[in-house]
């Protein structure tokens, strides 16, 4: 196991001269003979390997080996290191644990940036200026206050580490119920997320084929079905890195990619000539529900834009953990620079965006923006460059995001067979999981309205799961201000996910009936 549990001083013991012996050997033959026995190393049956320090032929033999082995399960029994599953070593999450403070960036900025953030302005294109900021900054501080505490969370039972959502769920709330609380979001954000990159990969790849290629691409050009399937079959070939270590590169590339696109994003749209006929009056329909439904569905493409708690405990889980040095400490300093850059990235895009379309702009986001009002103010290589870069943050986020639906499936192999997956085993879960993506986003061709429902039906699981769990685990004082805000924050969070998924839904059936909005052929 890579992880190292803690560090034992060791107290080193004279040891004889050779050629010399004890006053008590050399007294009589006999005594020597039965000490001589008494030392003859017996290596338990359970034992399977032995550090040549401690083996029978090392400097300290059995009798010290035995006492580091008790020293050791006494500090297990306190809490000082953590007992480890087996079959951890089997799994992508858990197979390598020499993750650091830069490995948790790199991931937290994948998973914290990428094309939600685009639709932000459609949002604010129904809040309007005031509640749009509002509702951003709440939603923003909110997350990462949840984000502690699932840190913190991460060891907070000595001598155990929840390495996944699932599992600090069912710690808090028992075995049955944390699975069907927690089971069905985070699966559903993961896949869900994963069908939506494939969706938006696979059009903004043709957009730019179609910048690139101009008129020569006009003749025999290949279909939106057909673009879908090269970009899923692109995440397929990326997503045989092992485990979620082996990714952090691919992390790294996604985060600079998307740091870069946004920017791009909206220093492009604001350094543009803005509409002659906009306005920034919110959207409103005719009838009461069907506004209050619409402002609904913005607050969940909000929420939604902050999507990622359900890796925070996997990212962590790749770090080692000790006494002295817990893996919350890196995690959170590494979480706390990707949260600074995301700021930095979802408030501009938001405020920016909506500023130069203000309630004209496309259901689609800003992409869609920048190609119907832009196409031909803004220069080809520049608007083809920043297209490329949404495709390559789409791969690298496909592949984190599909990582705790990889682990579930060899999870399951691996209890049953007791053995770990094969590489032929583990590559077909995963071109397995890609094309039953692809075929889910073929059914499910509406990219712009899925992102409100997705935000509310998973939105339980960073805005509203963690402060529950904070109370069951933590136990804090009763009445006291921890435990009021807590569950005020909870319930809070479950009240919005039952409103903002009936906005979704609403969103999804009558999207494109009362708005104009501009979809590549």
């Amino acid at each position: 196991m890579e992880e190292r549990m803690t560090e034992v001083e060791l107290v080193s013991v004279p040891a004889t001269p050779r050629g010399f012996s004890t006053p008590e050997t050399s007294a009589t033959p006999t005594s020597a003979a039965r000490a001589k026995a008494s030392w003859t190393p017996t290596a338990p049956a359970s034992a399977t390997a032995t550090p040549r320090l401690f083996s029978p032929s090392g400097p300290m033999g059995t009798p010290m080996r035995r006492v580091v082995v008790s020293l050791r399960g006494y500090l297990e029994d306190v809490g000082h290191l953590t007992r480890l599953n087996p079959q951890d070593a089997w799994l992508p999450i858990t197979e390598s644990r020499n993750g650091n403070a830069h490995y948790a960036a790199f991931h937290n900025l994948n998973v914290g940036i990428g094309f939600q953030a685009l639709v932000l302005p459609v949002a604010f294109a129904f809040l309007g200026w005031t509640w749009g900021i509002m509702a951003l900054m709440i939603a923003y501080l909110w997350q990462l206050y949840t984000l502690g505490i699932l840190v913190r969370l991460h060891e907070a039972v000595p001598g155990r580490r929840y390495n996944r959502y699932v599992e600090l769920a069912q710690a808090a709330f028992g075995e049955r119920l944390g699975i069907w609380l927690a089971l069905f979001p985070t699966v559903y954000l993961s896949a869900g997320t994963a069908t939506a990159l494939i969706l938006i990969g696979g059009e903004t790849m043709k957009l730019f084929f179609q910048i690139v290629c101009g008129t020569l691409c006009s003749s025999n050009p290949l279909t939106t079905v057909e673009w879908y399937l090269v970009f899923t079959s692109l995440c397929i070939v990326l997503s045989q890195l092992p485990n979620l270590n082996s990714i952090a590169g691919v992390s790294l590339i996604g985060a600079i990619t998307a740091l870069t696109y946004t920017t791009l994003a909206w220093v492009l749209s604001v350094s543009q000539t803005r509409p002659a006929s906009i306005s920034y009056e919110p959207l409103r329909s005719k009838s009461f529900t069907a506004s209050s439904f619409s402002i609904l569905n913005s607050l969940g493409i909000i929420a939604f834009s902050f999507r990622g708690h359900n890796l925070a405990l996997e990212i962590q889980a790749t770090m080692p953990s000790t006494f002295k040095h817990p893996a919350h400490v890196p995690m959170w300093r590494g979480a706390k620079v990707a949260y600074f850059l995301i700021a930095m990235c979802l408030f501009p895009v938001a405020i920016g965006g909506f500023w130069a379309y203000g309630n004209l702009m496309p259901v689609g986001g800003m992409l869609n923006a920048l190609y119907a009002f832009h196409e031909n103010d803004i220069p080809r290589g520049l608007l083809a460059t920043t297209f490329l870069l949404v495709v390559f943050n789409c791969l690298s986020s496909f592949q984190i995001y599909s990582m705790p639906v990889f682990d579930s499936f060899e999870a399951g192999y691996t209890s049953r067979t007791n053995r770990p997956c094969s590489i032929w085993v583990r590559s077909g879960f995963r071109v397995f999981y890609g094309f039953i993506s692809f075929f889910i986003g073929i059914a499910l061709p509406f990219l712009s309205s899925i992102a409100g429902l997705l935000g509310g039906l998973t939105l339980p699981v960073t805005f509203a799961y963690p402060c529950f769990m904070w109370v069951l685990i933590k136990k804090p004082r009763r009445f006291s201000f921890n435990w009021y805000l807590n569950w005020s924050l909870g319930i809070l969070g479950i009240a919005f996910s039952l409103a903002f998924s009936a906005g979704g839904i609403w969103s999804m059936i009558n999207n494109g009936l009362k708005f104009k909005f501009f979809k590549p052929n």
